[in-house]
């Protein structure tokens, strides 16, 4: 499961472990900088339930001190690895020097990398959290979360990007990433420039998958995969190891099972969804569940409709309201 900020939600990830059951999950990106502000309200992405294993934290940010604390949380925490997202193309990101923007600054990143490879390495070998200078309070938060059981193992390190900034120079650029020795790459075949729009390049994913293999090092490819079965012929085609589904999971995570879902089926799961994610954040915090709403109600007779009255929902009740007047 791709991850995708202000989407891939700890409601979002239950929802999709439960009915798609991919292989991955990865959460939202979470800034470092803020992290280590001690902003503890972001501390919500990192929500998960050990049914979602194997699961990565995925951070994002431009300062390497800062990567290796909230690397040393991640650990903390109980998740299966640290992701760095060198790919989000936003534009408060990007003028923050982070996300795609550390494609352009490779000695950057690669401090980056190896940072978050210190603080991993340094917990497995037995640092506490006391020692890793976060603030006072995310300790605090790692120490009331982390689970009973976490061993002291050396998590991998894995880096989410693009096959360029404002060219594709994926051959240069994954030489650069590779290193710094990171253990896995995802490549999203197009550059910062292209946002989402265009075709995702798979040319140029092979073309990175290429060096990364030759490295003894794990290749993702991910872009505009919208069955399972495309996926499947993607990773044959272009020799990845994997790829990762992002939008076509969107009210569907039926896409990682391949299985068809039908209209009622749908709204079940929507009516699912919107009482798990009330459950977390209270019914004043509804609002960013509406567009999750949406993007079930769409390929059936009257979704046009039904997604109108949804998206003016304030809570699971009036979700239960509208999904049973459905005909």
């Amino acid at each position: 499961m791709a991850p995708m900020d202000g989407v891939t939600d700890f409601a979002f990830r239950h929802i999709t472990k439960k009915y798609g059951k991919p292989n991955l999950m990865v959460t939202e990106f979470t800034s470092v900088e803020g992290i280590c502000a001690g902003a503890e309200k972001i501390m919500r992405a990192f929500i998960f339930e050990n049914k979602e294993k194997p699961i990565l934290g995925q951070l994002f940010g431009s300062t390497p001190e800062a990567f290796y604390k909230a690397s040393f949380l991640i650990a903390e925490l109980g998740f299966d690895g640290i992701d760095i997202n060198m790919g989000c193309p936003a534009k408060n990101i990007a003028t923050k020097g982070a996300g795609a923007s550390l494609i352009k600054t490779p000695a950057l990143a690669k401090k980056i990398i190896s940072s978050c490879k210190e603080a991993a390495k340094d917990r497995a070998e037995g640092k506490t959290i006391e020692e890793s200078g976060l603030p006072e309070n995310i300790i605090r938060y790692a120490k009331e979360h982390r689970p009973k059981k976490n061993p002291r193992i050396l998590l991998p390190i894995s880096v989410k990007t693009r096959t360029g900034y404002d060219r594709d120079t994926v051959e240069e650029w994954i030489k650069n990433l590779l290193e710094a020795e990171p253990d896995a790459i995802t490549i999203h075949g197009r550059t910062f420039r292209q946002l989402y729009t265009g075709q995702a390049n798979w040319e140029s994913i092979a073309k990175g998958a290429t060096l990364i293999h030759t490295a003894k090092k794990t290749a993702l490819g991910n872009g505009d995969i919208e069955t399972i079965d495309e996926a499947h012929k993607k990773i044959k085609q272009f020799g990845v190891d994997g790829v990762l589904i992002g939008r076509a999971a969107l009210g569907n995570p039926w896409v990682f099972s391949g299985k068809e879902s039908t209209p009622q089926k749908r709204l079940q799961v929507a009516l699912e969804h919107s009482r798990y994610y009330e459950k977390i954040l209270g019914e004043k915090h509804f609002a960013p569940m509406r567009k999750h709403l949406g993007w079930y109600c769409k390929g059936f007779p009257g979704a046009a409709e039904t997604r109108k009255e949804l998206m003016c929902a304030n809570s699971a009740d009036e979700v239960e309201k509208i999904i049973l007047s459905y005909k």
